[in-house]
C-alpha cells in the first residue's frame, strides 16, 4: 500500500505559547540581566550568542529550558542540527523543559537521526503530557492556548516517529524498532495504521516474520482503528483455521475504515482507492471465515461484494477459491447443477492466479468436472 506523509512538517503553534516564560525575571540579578536581554533581543545571531552564554554560565537556572528552546529554535532554521541536539542533551537533564524537546525532536527529524527522533519523540511525549494533565479543564484562554500547544506538541511527537520510520529504506530493524516505539507513545496513534504495511513488511525482512501474527493482533486491541493491522490478525486467523476470528477481525476493519477521514496530502482518488482496497480485503476475509463456519450463503454474499476491490493476487486467488466452495456447496446442497457450476467455474478461476490455494482448487475443479460429467 502507498504511504502518505502528512502535512505536520512544522506545527503551527500558538506564538504566545512558544514565547511564555513561566518564571520570574529578577533583572536585579545577572541572569535576570541576561534573561531579560534575551527576550529583547531581535538578532538571532546575537540571541543565539546570548543564549548559549546563559546556559553556560546557569545550566540549572529555571529558565534554562526557556533559554535552550530560543536557541534550538535559531539552530534549526540555521539547519545547524547537531548544535540544537547537543544544547538539548546538556540542558534537559537539568530542566526538562516541553519545548525544549520539541526543538530539539525537530532537529533529530531534519537530521535523520533515528536514536536521538527515538530518544527525544519520548521526551517530548512525557513532557507534553505533564502539561496536559496539570492543566486539566481550561478556564481562560491563557489556559486553553498552553493546553493546545501542549497537545500539539505531544501529536509531533507521535509525527516524528511516523515520518522517520516511513523514510527509512535500508534498515527494517530500524523501522521495527520506531514503530514500536510509536505503539508505545499512543497505541491509538492516527499515525499507526498508516506505517503499519511498513512495519509488517520490516518484521518479514528482518527475519522476525514469527511476530506479525501478535503484532498485528495486539495493534487490533480493543478501541483500535487500525483497519491495517486487522486484516493481517485476519489473515493469521485464517491460517490457523480460527473462523470466527476472521469474521470478527474483518468486521472491524470495515468499520474502521469506515470511520476515519481522508489523510492528509491525499487526492480523493488515492483516497478512494486505499478505502476500495481495505473495504475489498475486509469484506474478503469475512466471506473466508464464512467459508470456514460453513456457512455458505453469508460466505458467498461477502466474497462477491469483495471480488471486485481484490487486487492483491494471493488474496484475490483466495477470495476464488473460497466463492468455489461456497457456490459449490450450496447447489450441492439443494440438487442445483448451476450452482455447483458457478463453483466450479470459481475454482477454475483459482487454479488460474498464483495463491496458496492454487493446488487445492486444481484439484477441486478437476473432481467437480467428473461429478458433473461436464454437463
Amino acid at each position: 500500500m502507498k504511504s502518505y506523509i502528512l502535512g505536520l512538517v512544522l506545527l503551527v503553534l500558538p506564538a504566545a505559547a512558544q514565547e511564555k516564560q513561566s518564571f520570574t525575571i529578577n533583572v536585579g540579578t545577572p541572569e535576570g540581566q541576561l534573561l531579560q536581554a534575551i527576550g529583547q533581543e531581535t538578532d538571532d545571531a546575537r540571541k543565539a550568542t546570548l543564549a548559549q552564554d546563559f546556559l553556560s554560565k546557569y545550566p540549572k537556572h529555571e529558565g534554562a529550558g526557556w533559554v535552550c528552546s530560543q536557541l534550538e529554535s535559531i539552530l534549526v532554521s540555521q539547519k545547524d542540527y547537531d548544535k540544537a541536539l547537543a544544547a538539548g542533551n546538556a540542558t534537559w537533564p537539568n530542566v526538562p523543559d516541553m519545548d525544549l524537546a520539541y526543538y530539539a525532536l525537530k532537529a533529530a527529524v531534519e537530521k535523520n537521526d533515528l536514536d536521538q527522533v527515538k530518544t527525544w519523540s519520548e521526551r517530548t511525549s512525557e513532557a507534553a503530557h505533564k502539561t496536559i494533565t496539570a492543566d486539566g479543564t481550561p478556564t481562560d484562554d491563557e489556559t486553553k492556548n498552553d493546553l493546545e500547544h501542549a497537545k500539539q506538541v505531544d501529536e509531533y511527537a507521535e509525527y516524528a516517529l511516523y515520518v522517520t520510520a516511513l523514510k527509512e529504506k535500508e534498515d527494517p530493524k530500524a523501522v521495527i524498532s520506531l514503530v514500536d516505539e510509536l505503539e508505545k507513545l499512543n497505541v491509538k496513534s492516527q499515525y499507526l495504521p498508516l506505517v503499519s504495511a511498513s512495519y509488517f513488511g520490516a518484521l518479514g525482512r528482518a527475519g522476525e516474520a514469527a511476530k506479525v501474527c501478535s503484532s498485528a493482533e495486539r495493534m487490533s486491541g480493543p478501541g483500535s482503528k487500525n483497519a491495517e493491522a486487522m486484516l493481517v490478525a485476519a489473515n493469521c486467523a485464517w491460517r490457523s483455521q480460527r473462523g470466527s476470528s476472521v469474521i470478527s477481525y474483518g468486521n472491524r476493519a470495515l468499520e474502521a475504515i469506515n470511520s476515519r477521514q481522508k489523510e492528509q496530502g491525499m487526492s480523493d482518488a488515492e483516497w478512494a482507492t486505499m478505502k476500495a482496497n481495505i473495504v475489498g480485503g475486509a469484506n474478503c476475509y469475512v466471506g473466508i471465515g464464512y467459508s470456514l463456519e460453513q456457512k455458505w450463503g453469508p460466505a458467498n454474499k461477502s466474497l462477491r461484494a469483495a471480488l471486485p476491490e481484490v487486487k492483491d493476487e494471493d488474496l484475490r486467488g483466495t477470495a476464488l477459491f473460497y466463492l468455489g466452495l461456497a457456490n459449490y456447496s450450496l447447489g450441492k446442497l439443494v440438487g442445483d447443477r448451476s450452482q455447483m457450476r458457478q463453483g466450479l467455474n470459481f475454482f477454475e478461476q483459482s487454479a488460474g492466479v498464483k495463491n496458496p490455494m492454487q493446488g487445492q482448487a486444481s484439484s477441486n475443479a478437476r473432481v467437480i468436472k467428473q461429478e458433473l460429467g461436464g454437463k
